[in-house]
């Protein structure tokens, strides 16, 4: 009989009946390879067949204790990971290179060792040395952290196994090496293998693990999504070069809120934690100008306001470009679409480009007010009041439709001294003292609203 064969994209993750040199998923080059079992059972058995030993079972009644946590004594972290680090715990955290996850981990991991839990520090990409170079830069040499350099996969567990610690760190998970799987370190087979057994390890140890992975060009944990399937916490550490400000979001999180970001800004020292993200958001913002529009949003639990700049001017190209930076570029062309349609604001032969200010990502449907309103700002340059602070979706008929936490995000404006918000018009709004709330029901209604009849 034929061997079955399977194959996957080192990249990507995708799988294949045969090998191919270009992956049909993610375009890339020479990242197809052979997937290897990672064990066989008895020849001709099936699972069935082969008796194993009963599982205890319980009831939704039963009443378990929760799990015990240790805050890092960082807000913006501890945050984040939904009140502090859970034992027994296993954690990823992903990020593009040179964002500072290895610096964030590093002053984390010293954070829990003065905290009183046993730290292991085990880095597959550097030396002690260089670990030892950067701990005295962020002034952590006499942190009680351990380190190691290592890759193979064995060993790091049984030195696990005899130290005991209560946090062992994994940089990073690329890197690791199971002598039990045929294949090269950083391929699918090695990753998944090598996930599996770290976070198997955790659980049966009541030991917390936090691996590093790397990331793809178009972002993603990089390796099978099945590792992020395995782990409880899946964080991204996000933030643009040209800013000092870093992003910590969890998208997976079982012992807290999904979705929660902590904000950090990039020192000398290492990373510093920002208490109030809206004030340093929008603390270079200038006088009013064209295409700058205030949107208060709720990330996570927590409301923030940024600023959404937009710039239209005319396009020398027969295709008119349109450049997007911190929100969704298909988001941005059904905005166009609606006002150009529903509104009757051309943006025909026009570039577009739109930026969130400060490197923050949005993502949520609330700032489609926002944009819109930035969007014609630019285009007629004329300036939206500096007082005022806009949110709200809009559907595809242009009408505006109420978004969730509206007292927080009202709460939030207050507190930086904005007096004027403008957002859709809802059954039940929540009134805040010092703010003036102006509703409309449309788009068109909005803009002749903030902009005069047209």
């Amino acid at each position: 009989m034929a061997k079955d064969l399977s194959f996957s994209c080192n990249e990507c993750g995708a799988s294949f009946r045969k090998w191919s040199g270009q992956c049909d998923a993610c375009k890339a080059w020479n990242t197809i390879s052979e997937d290897k079992a990672l064990a066989s059972g008895p020849k001709g058995k099936t699972l069935g067949a082969i008796r194993g030993k009963s599982i205890p079972l319980t009831d939704l009644d039963t009443q378990e204790q929760e799990p015990p946590r240790t805050k890092a004594g960082v807000d913006e972290l501890d945050r984040v990971l939904g009140g502090g680090l859970v034992k027994a715990s296993a954690l990823l955290v992903g990020g593009d290179p040179g964002i500072g996850k290895s610096t964030l981990l590093l002053q984390a991991a010293a954070r829990f060792a003065r905290n009183g839990l046993k730290v292991i520090y085990i880095s597959g990409e550097e030396s002690n040395a260089q670990i030892q170079m950067r701990g005295r830069r962020l002034g952590l040499e006499k942190s009680p952290v351990m380190l190691a350099s290592e890759t193979n996969l064995r060993d790091i567990l049984t030195t696990l196994e005899n130290e005991k610690p209560d946090l062992a760190i994994i940089d990073s998970i690329q890197t690791m090496w199971a002598d039990n799987v045929d294949s090269a370190p950083g391929s699918v087979s090695q990753v998944r293998s090598s996930a599996h057994e770290l976070t198997t390890f955790a659980k049966r140890n009541g030991m917390a693990v936090i691996m590093v992975g790397h990331v793809t060009k178009e972002g993603a944990i990089a390796g099978p999504r099945v590792v992020e399937h395995m782990v409880d916490t899946v964080l991204y550490f996000e933030g643009e070069r040209g800013h000092q400000f870093r992003i910590l979001r969890a998208v997976k999180n079982r012992f807290g809120p999904a979705d929660e970001i902590g904000v950090f800004e990039m020192t000398g020292k290492g990373l510093a934690e920002v208490k109030n993200p809206s004030a340093l958001f929008l603390s270079e913002r200038g006088a009013p100008a064209p295409g700058s529009v205030v949107f208060a949003g709720i990330e996570g639990t927590r409301p923030m306001l940024c600023e959404i700049q937009a710039l239209v001017a005319p396009s020398p190209h027969s295709q008119p470009r349109r450049s997007v930076v911190g929100w969704d570029g298909s988001r941005l062309a059904m905005i166009l679409a609606v006002l150009e349609s529903r509104c009757g604001v051309p943006f025909t032969g026009l570039d577009v480009y739109l930026n969130v200010a400060g490197g923050l990502r949005i993502s949520e449907p609330a700032a489609d007010l926002a944009v819109a309103a930035a969007l014609v700002s630019a285009r007629e340059d004329a300036t939206v009041p500096s007082e005022a602070v806009i949110f709200g979706e809009i559907s595809l008929s242009g009408a505006l439709r109420p978004v969730v936490q509206t007292e927080n995000r009202l709460k939030e404006a207050q507190k930086l001294g904005f007096t004027n918000v403008i957002m859709p018009q809802q059954a039940k709004s929540a009134a805040v003292s010092g703010i003036q709330m102006q509703q409309a029901t449309d788009l068109a209604a909005f803009i002749e609203q903030v902009f005069g009849a047209r």
